[in-house]
């Protein structure tokens, strides 16, 4: 493998993260979203989107790189209240230093090289740094390679879950949630 790294993003490779989020999820998520969902994707718009986001914070955007290409991203920041609530909606009791793991994408044809697992270790890093002691994610139930690589690095499904609508189809995703305190492998 060649020279593989994690890097904070900038709004210069706002245009990468979209190509990456676009083809990822037309990839990935072909069987969890309408057809006409995923085609309606503009990576144009979702680039500028990632500038905005990019600008204003909270979140925080990692890249991942292999050699000169950016090949995956994570974004993170502190969680909302509302994302990190109990099933009964009652907030968390360290809600306060709850961090959301909000995307967390490599482009498939990169996969399996540890792209993901050097992400989430630098934006875990980053988020101790900044006062968090957990994080969560959401994703979706029938997207088993993602609820797999976060039960690796000891994240585990807490029993919440929540549906959304998907363009007109019911998307369910379960809240995964562990340490902070992960390690490079």
């Amino acid at each position: 493998m060649a020279d593989a790294q994690v890097r904070p993003a900038t709004p210069a490779d706002a245009d990468e993260i979209a190509r990456i989020q676009v083809q990822t999820w037309q990839t990935a998520f072909e069987s969890l979203l309408p057809t006409d969902v995923l085609a309606g994707l503009d990576p144009a718009e979702a680039a500028e989107q990632w500038r905005q986001t990019m600008a204003q914070g909270p979140a925080t955007v990692f890249v991942a790189q292999e050699g000169p290409w950016v090949v995956g991203f994570c974004s993170v920041g502190p969680s909302p209240e509302s994302e990190s609530a109990a099933a009964n909606d009652l907030p968390a009791e360290d809600a306060a230093t709850v961090a959301l793991v909000s995307l967390l994408l490599v482009e498939p044809r990169w996969g399996r090289r540890g792209h993901a697992g050097r992400l989430l270790a630098t934006a875990a890093a980053e988020l101790r740094g900044a006062g968090c002691t957990r994080g969560i994610a959401w994703v979706p139930e029938r997207n088993a390679a993602s609820v797999g690589f976060f039960r690796r690095v000891g994240w585990e499904p807490d029993g919440v879950v929540r549906t959304l609508d998907a363009g007109g189809r019911p998307l369910r995703e379960v809240r995964v949630t562990g340490t902070l305190e992960l390690e490079l492998a």
